[in-house]
């Protein structure tokens, strides 16, 4: 398996959301969109929109999964909602197949209404 860099695992989860329909608002690494905005305090890798839904793209690697505040980072981001119309934000986390079991495990840590918000995409291996 080819090792990637963090650009190239943001490209392969926004190929995924544009299949998925959306459009990206804004990503990191992007040439002609801004960087996104932290929600609360934490940082992001992508937010897309089709038609009232948003969803936010995040990557995970192995550091994320060592730092003591990631499972309120899931929460938190979970938990989130539209400003005007009160919808539910969509989740997706971009993981490596080794990382797989491990995001699992602490996604189901979380109370069954945020679980519902998270979808999880495979992604090549980080650096």
């Amino acid at each position: 398996m080819k090792i990637q860099s963090h650009k190239d695992r943001v490209d392969a989860l926004i190929s995924q959301i544009w299949k998925s329909g959306y459009l990206t608002i804004s990503r990191k690494y992007g040439k002609y969109l801004p960087s996104p905005k932290p929600i609360g305090e934490f940082e992001i890798d992508v937010l897309a929109k089709y038609k009232r839904k948003y969803i936010i793209g995040l990557i995970i690697n192995e550091k994320d999964l060592a730092d003591p505040k990631f499972l309120s980072k899931l929460s938190y981001l979970s938990s989130r909602n539209t400003k005007y119309t009160n919808e539910k934000v969509t989740l997706l986390l971009g993981v490596s197949i080794q990382n797989e079991y491990q995001v699992k495990e602490i996604i189901a840590k979380l109370p069954e209404e945020n679980r519902r918000q998270i979808k999880t995409y495979q992604v090549a291996a980080s650096l």
